[in-house]
């Protein structure tokens, strides 16, 4: 395993995932509840994350293959659906949708599966990552290097969860919304990455 493919693979990960950018939403999910209520809200949200990315991470490669996706075609594909929640990132159209998610406090009592596993964390965006990811690295090294990766991600979506509090007062709307702009910039990047190496893979990229 390539130690060097780590840190691109977190950064590709942090950016999809976004969670300086899902922790004021879940704040807002979670108003007016107790530390102890947050915690247990936190806890189950990232471990239904990590069990629904895990799932892909070993077996999505397989799956593609059973209905006839090449990895080069599905590397092509999840690039360009990355430069489209690019685009809603840097446009605010992401942020608008998680806000339309919230809207209606009664009717998400337990905010931890659904919206906040599913689909912000375990979103169509992190699936493809982790299969993309995945399919980077050969064996059981490199499955384990992606787990690892996503792992130390949910664990950074945790920690500011448990923030979520304090992060939104030290960081205001406008602090927010400069960086989730800025972490599109760089998943626009990363996106368009992900398609030249899928039209290498097919020599079409030299």
């Amino acid at each position: 395993m390539d130690t060097a493919f780590l840190l691109p693979a977190f950064v590709t990960l942090f950016v999809i995932i976004d969670p300086i950018g899902l922790t004021p939403l879940f704040a807002a999910l979670t108003q007016g509840a107790d530390a102890r209520h947050r915690r247990g809200v936190a806890i189950r949200a990232c471990g239904l994350g990590f069990g629904v990315l895990a799932l892909f991470t070993l077996f999505g490669e397989q799956v593609l293959n059973l209905i006839g996706i090449s990895m080069p075609a599905f590397r092509i594909a999840g690039g360009i659906l990355l430069f489209l929640i690019a685009l809603d990132m840097l446009f605010e159209r992401r942020a608008k949708r998680r806000e339309d998610k919230s809207e209606d406090p009664e009717a998400l009592p337990d905010p931890s599966a659904f919206p906040l596993a599913i689909p912000l964390i375990a979103g169509p965006g992190a699936i493809a990552t982790v299969i993309l990811l995945a399919g980077q690295q050969s064996g059981l090294p490199g499955l384990l290097a992606v787990l690892g990766v996503t792992a130390a991600v949910l664990l950074l979506v945790f920690a500011l969860f448990l923030t979520a509090g304090w992060l939104e007062r030290g960081l205001g709307k406008t602090g927010i919304n400069v960086v989730t702009r800025i972490l599109g910039m760089l998943l626009a990047a990363l996106s368009v990455q992900f398609v030249l190496d899928g039209l290498r893979n097919f020599g079409l990229g030299g």
